[in-house]
C-alpha cells in the first residue's frame, strides 16, 4: 500500500513538473541563434536550453528577428555590404519559406520587426528598408547619407527610428513628421509624412547600440577608441561620453529593467556591465576570445552572449552576473533574438 501511495505520489509530481516546464516554454517562447559558419537558424527551448531545429539560411546571416506573433523569423544576408537578401523562415513548420530580394539596398544588417513590417538597415546603400509581408513587397526606403549604416531601433509606433553609422562615427535620429502643404501647393493638396533626419556625432566605431526602456537614453559604443557614447533622445544630442575602454565593442544592451547595460567585445572576449543611472562600471566578465550578439531574457533573469570565436553561446545570470552555461548553435554565432508565440 505505501508503495502504490509513494509512485501515485511521484506521477503526480512528474506530471506537474513536466506540465509546468512546458508551460514555462511556451509562455517564454523560443530563441533564436544564428551560426554563419553552419549558414543556420538554430531554434532553441529556452527551458532546456536544447536545440530543437536547425533551418538552413544564407550564406553570410548576420542577424534575425520574429514576427510580433512568433510565427515567422526574418534573416538579413549580409555579405559585408555586398549581398540583398531576407529570408523569411516558417517557425511553426520549421522550414524555410521564401528568400526576399532587396536590391536596389545592398548589405541588409540591422533588423527589427514593428507594426507588422520588418525593418532593416542597408549598409551597402546607405540607407534603411522595410519590408511588408502583407504585400510581399518592399514598401518605403530613406537614405542616411552615412557611411556603414549598421544596426537599427524602431519606436514601438513605428515613428522614430534610430541607427549607428559605424564609419561615420554617428547616430542617426529619423523622426516621421507630418509636412503641411505650402503656400504654392494646388488647392486639393493635403499634408503628407516626411521622415526629418538628425545627425549626432558620436565616435568612428559606433556600432551596437540600445534605447534605455524608458526611452529617454542612446547608448552606443565604439570599437575603435572604447568610448560608450549617450545621447539625450528628447535633445537629440550628446549627453556625455565615457572612456570605458570597450575596444572592439560590438553590440551593446539594458537588462529589461533598465538598471544595467551590458557591452561585449569581439576583441578581448570581455562583457563589460555599466550601472545605467551612475554611469560606472561594475563588472567585467572574461567569457571567451570573442563576443558579439547580446539577447536579454524578457522575465529579467539571464542574458545570452554568442561567443564568435568559441563557437558557443554563454547564458549569464542576471542576479550574481555570472556565467552559468554554455549552448552550442552551430559554428560562429552571432545574431539573436525571441521567438513569442500569440
Amino acid at each position: 500500500m505505501f508503495r502504490l501511495v509513494a509512485v501515485n505520489v511521484f506521477l503526480v509530481i512528474f506530471i506537474y513538473s513536466a506540465t509546468e516546464c512546458n508551460a514555462q516554454s511556451a509562455s517564454k517562447g523560443s530563441l533564436l541563434a544564428l551560426s554563419k559558419a553552419n549558414h543556420t537558424l538554430a531554434i532553441v527551448d529556452p527551458v532546456t536550453l536544447n536545440v530543437i531545429a536547425r533551418i538552413p539560411v544564407g550564406e553570410d546571416p548576420h542577424e534575425v528577428i520574429a514576427s510580433t506573433d512568433g510565427k515567422t523569423a526574418y534573416v538579413t544576408i549580409y555579405g559585408g555590404g555586398s549581398l540583398h537578401e531576407l529570408n523569411v523562415i516558417d517557425l511553426v513548420a520549421q522550414k524555410p519559406l521564401t528568400n526576399v530580394d532587396t536590391r536596389p539596398l545592398f548589405g541588409p544588417h540591422g533588423l527589427t520587426f514593428v507594426n507588422g513590417k520588418a525593418w532593416f538597415t542597408a549598409e551597402g546603400s546607405k540607407a534603411i528598408g522595410r519590408y511588408d509581408p502583407a504585400t510581399g513587397k518592399l514598401d518605403w526606403s530613406m537614405g542616411t547619407g552615412q557611411d556603414r549604416t549598421h544596426m537599427i531601433y524602431v519606436t514601438t509606433d513605428g515613428k522614430k527610428i534610430y541607427t549607428t553609422n559605424v564609419s561615420s562615427g554617428t547616430v542617426s535620429i529619423l523622426v516621421d513628421t507630418l509636412i503641411q502643404p505650402g503656400k504654392m501647393a494646388p488647392p486639393n493638396a493635403k499634408p503628407h509624412e516626411d521622415w526629418i533626419q538628425t545627425v549626432v556625432p558620436t565616435a568612428r566605431g559606433s556600432e551596437g547600440f540600445d534605447v534605455s526602456p524608458d526611452g529617454s537614453e542612446l547608448w552606443t559604443a565604439s570599437s575603435e577608441d572604447g568610448t560608450i557614447s549617450i545621447i539625450d533622445v528628447t535633445a537629440k544630442k550628446l549627453a556625455t561620453k565615457i572612456d570605458a575602454k570597450v575596444t572592439g565593442a560590438n553590440r551593446l544592451k539594458f537588462t529589461p529593467d533598465g538598471k544595467l547595460v551590458f557591452i561585449s567585445s569581439l576583441q578581448s572576449g570581455e562583457l563589460t556591465i555599466y550601472d545605467a543611472k551612475s554611469q560606472r562600471e561594475i563588472k567585467r566578465l572574461k567569457i571567451g576570445h570573442g563576443a558579439a550578439g547580446i539577447l536579454m531574457d524578457p522575465d529579467g533573469s539571464r542574458a545570452f552572449v554568442a561567443c564568435s570565436a568559441d563557437n558557443y553561446v554563454a547564458v549569464i545570470d542576471l542576479k550574481t552576473l555570472e556565467i552559468t552555461s554554455h549552448l552550442d548553435v552551430g559554428g560562429v554565432p552571432d545574431g539573436l533574438a525571441w521567438a513569442i508565440r500569440q
